[in-house]
C-alpha cells in the first residue's frame, strides 16, 4: 500500500550529531515514518540509547562514532554506512555546537574550533554524501536529498556568536552551490534554519530561554519534534522540485520585530 505523498519507506538517511537534540529529532521523525537511519555521534553511550529509541519504530538503525571534523573518519564512516545500509537517500549535516565569545576577545582557537566542526565538518558531510548520490545517478539510480542545519544567525546577528554565524553562513553558501551545480542530476540541497529549539545547549526549562520563547508569535520554545515535518518533506519525493532554499522553522520569530 502506498504511503502517500510524503512516503519515505525504504529510504535511508544519515544524520550527523544525531544522538541528542535536533539531530535525534530528525532521526526520530524519519524512523517514525518508516525510513531507515544512520546516526553519528561521538559518545557511544548516547548512540546506544538513541538506537534503542529509534529501533522501537521497527526500521533499521545503524550507529557509528565519528568525529565530523576529521576527514579520514568521515570518509570511513560513509564507507561503513553504505556497506551496512546499501544506500543513502538523504544526508543531513547537523553536527555542531554553540559558544559565546565577544568578537574583540575571541581567540583564534575559539574561532578555529567552531569552524572545524560546524563549517568544515558540514563541508565533509555534504561532499561525501554528494559523491555517493552522483555515483548512484550516473549508474542509473535515483538522486537524493542533502540537508544542513542552519539557524536564525543566517539572517540576523546574535551577540557573541560571530564565529557561529560565520560557520552557518558558509554552509548556506555551500548548499546553494550544490543545488545549482547538481540540480540537473535531480540532487537537491536545502538548509533548515531552526529557531529557538530546546536541546542540551539550549535548556528549554531555563527561565531566560522560556522568556525568549514566549516572545515568539507562537509563544513558546521549540522542540526537536517541531522540525519533524520539514525533514520528512525534504527527504520525500514530494520535495523533488525544492532545492537551494533556506527554510525557517522558528515559531514566527523572523516575522516579528519583538
Amino acid at each position: 500500500m502506498s504511503g502517500g505523498l510524503f512516503d519515505i519507506r525504504g529510504k535511508v538517511a544519515l544524520v550527523t550529531g544525531a544522538n541528542a537534540g535536533i539531530g535525534l529529532g530528525y532521526a526520530e521523525a524519519i524512523a517514525s515514518q518508516g525510513g531507515d537511519v544512520v546516526i553519528w555521534g561521538r559518545r557511544e553511550d548516547r548512540n546506544e540509547r538513541a538506537r534503542e529509541r529509534l529501533e522501537a519504530y521497527g526500521g533499521r538503525v545503524w550507529t557509528d562514532s565519528v568525529d565530523v571534523g576529521d576527514e579520514a573518519q568521515q570518509v570511513r564512516g560513509f564507507e561503513r554506512a553504505i556497506a551496512e545500509m546499501g544506500q543513502l537517500d538523504c544526508v543531513i549535516a547537523n553536527a555542531g555546537f554553540m559558544s559565546i565569545a565577544a568578537f574583540a576577545d575571541m581567540s583564534y582557537r575559539e574561532y578555529e574550533d567552531m569552524l572545524r566542526v560546524s563549517q568544515h565538518g558540514a563541508f565533509l558531510t555534504l561532499r561525501e554524501g554528494l559523491k555517493h548520490m552522483v555515483a548512484r545517478v550516473e549508474a542509473g539510480g535515483a538522486p537524493g536529498s542533502l540537508l544542513a542545519t542552519g539557524s536564525l544567525s543566517n539572517f540576523q546577528a546574535v551577540p557573541g556568536m560571530a564565529h557561529y554565524a560565520a560557520a552557518k553562513c558558509a554552509v548556506a553558501a555551500m548548499v546553494k552551490s550544490i543545488a545549482t551545480d547538481y540540480g540537473s542530476l535531480g540532487i537537491r540541497a536545502n538548509m533548515v534554519c531552526a529557531g529557538l529549539i530546546a536541546s542540551d545547549s539550549v535548556p528549554g526549562e531555563l527561565p531566560l530561554i522560556v522568556e525568549m520563547g514566549e516572545k515568539t508569535p507562537i509563544g513558546r520554545v521549540g522542540q526537536p519534534s517541531d522540525l519533524a515535518g520539514i525533514v520528512v518533506y525534504l527527504m520525500s519525493d514530494a520535495a523533488r522540485f525544492h532545492t537551494g532554499d533556506l527554510i525557517t522553522v522558528d515559531g514566527g520569530a523572523m516575522a516579528s520585530l519583538e
